[in-house]
């Protein structure tokens, strides 16, 4: 009995058809894999942006804490009633606080808090210099030194918690803009900071450890007034 003959099927390969149907796969699979890579890479880009930005927030807020509950209730000597070197508005804070020893030998320096332009960029600057407690009137920063504790920040907010000014014990302490009061610090000190891109700090509060008619020897109570510095 003979065997039949093997049919021969076509000739191996691709048709154009299918080749054209593989390179539109390979380029649909080229275009996800350079998407997924740019997305990842905005996604790192993204963390480490965020990661420095808290860092900035932590390394700022730590420091100013260290500045404002370590500040030094210092008072000019030469004018009546030997007003504290203090001053709170709003969008700016001057205060007395020693400088850490590591830095240019430590003391007692006068500082301001604020928002200037440093190289075009609106930044949250904190201005130094050297107070002269036997002047007629507190420094005015000219030619002080700075450090930029952040930059592109798009506002700043103070607030003060204590008694209004000229109110003794037994009224009510409440927040306010301003800080008028050139005989008692504040209880409490609240700072917002508002970068230009991305979300708010979280609140700072930090709170004077002197008390706030500090740096007064003699205290008028009835008053409320240093009567000797």
């Amino acid at each position: 009995m003979s065997v039949p003959a093997r049919t021969r099927g076509p000739a191996g390969g691709f048709t154009l058809v299918e080749l054209l149907i593989a390179l539109a796969l390979l380029a649909l699979m080229s275009a996800v894999l350079a998407g997924s890579l740019a997305l990842a890479a905005r996604s790192t880009e993204a963390g480490e942006t965020k990661v420095e930005e808290n860092t900035s927030m932590r390394v700022t807020h730590g420091f100013l804490r260290a500045q404002i509950e370590g500040q030094h209730g210092q008072r000019l000597k030469k004018v009546a009633e030997y007003p504290l070197l203090f001053r709170g508005e709003r969008e700016e804070m001057r205060f007395a606080a020693p400088l850490p020893a590591r830095v240019q030998g430590g003391g007692l320096w006068y500082y301001r808090l604020r928002i200037a332009e440093v190289d075009g960029r609106p930044s949250l600057l904190l201005d130094r210099t050297i107070p002269d407690v036997n002047a007629s009137a507190p420094p005015d920063f000219a030619g002080a030194e700075h450090s930029v504790l952040a930059t592109d920040v798009k506002s700043l907010a103070i607030g003060y918690y204590g008694r209004e000014t000229g109110l003794q014990e037994g009224f009510e302490p409440a927040w306010r803009d301003r800080w008028e009061d050139l005989q008692r610090l504040p209880m409490m000190i609240r700072i917002d900071v508002e970068p230009r891109r991305g979300p708010k700090w979280p609140t700072l509060y930090a709170a004077p450890r002197e008390a706030p008619e500090a740096g007064c020897r003699a205290w008028d109570q009835a008053r409320g007034r240093c009567v000797q510095g």
